[in-house]
């Protein structure tokens, strides 16, 4: 049903498959980009989404169309966030600048701020989330997503009196992106594809699929399991039909 809505999403002209695909041609060209760029872009973008869901953070939308200022080429924001993003703050830095000075130093309780090192943690693995699901669904390895590993350095360093230690933190937090999208890779797969379809899907679009999705493999392996039940039930009464048998032929004839 998905594939039905023209790309961009303009209603289906009637000119089949082989039309839409033609219509797609047309807007990887007028986007300079490539069929295999663009489902790289995608794979990307539904990563840092299935991501943040997962880390309970809410998504405020995901697009693979690029900013007309050349800010971006795909990308996933936050409930209010884009807003925030349009008028020039909301980045990374931001952040790290207004909470730098609140951060404890050597010797002082943390617990206060374990709140902020906990965001911190969550928000550099949804930074890497996106390099994460690329390496896992596509061959070969995928650029450097520059932006996404400054504004994840820019968040290690409230936690990082060190280079190195921001360096082994960005590595974790990589790892620990990938462990956390890898037993969903068929839903950030799904994602991905009806993402290119529709370019663009606000937050609420994004739970419907993940819903729908989640509902569709859970009667999945319901079926599945059923199913094995039943074959079960009927290998044992066939085992049951097959031991009367064989006491039947035992049995003493009568005198």
């Amino acid at each position: 049903m998905e594939a039905a809505v023209g790309v961009g999403g303009e209603t289906d002209n009637g000119s089949g498959p082989d039309g839409e695909i033609d219509e797609y041609q047309e807007l990887l060209a007028s986007l300079d980009r490539t069929f295999d760029q663009d489902v790289r872009i995608a794979a990307h973008e539904a990563g840092h989404a299935v991501c943040a869901r997962l880390l309970g953070h809410e998504v405020g939308g995901v697009t693979v169309s690029p900013d007309t200022a050349g800010r971006y080429e795909g990308l996933c924001w936050g409930v209010g966030h884009r807003e925030a993003f349009a008028e020039g703050h909301g980045d990374a830095a931001d952040v790290r600048e207004a909470l730098a000075s609140e951060m404890p130093q050597a010797g002082e309780d943390r617990r206060p701020v374990a709140d902020v090192f906990a965001s911190v943690y969550a928000k550099c693995v949804e930074f890497l989330a996106g390099r994460a699901a690329e390496r896992m669904l596509l061959d070969g390895e995928p650029a450097v997503p520059a932006d996404d590993l400054r504004q994840a350095r820019e968040l290690a360093m409230l936690m990082c009196k060190s280079e190195e230690a921001i360096e082994s933190f960005l590595a974790h937090c990589d790892v620990a992106a990938r462990d956390l999208l890898m037993p969903y890779g068929d839903l950030v797969m799904v994602l991905a594809t009806i993402l290119r379809i529709k370019r663009t899907l606000s937050g609420a679009e994004i739970d419907r699929i993940i819903l729908e999705f989640e509902a569709n493999k859970a009667l999945a392996i319901e079926r599945r399991r059923r199913k094995e039940w039943r074959k079960a039930e009927l290998a044992a009464s066939r085992f049951r039909a097959e031991c009367d048998r064989l006491n039947a032929l035992r049995l003493p004839s009568s005198a």
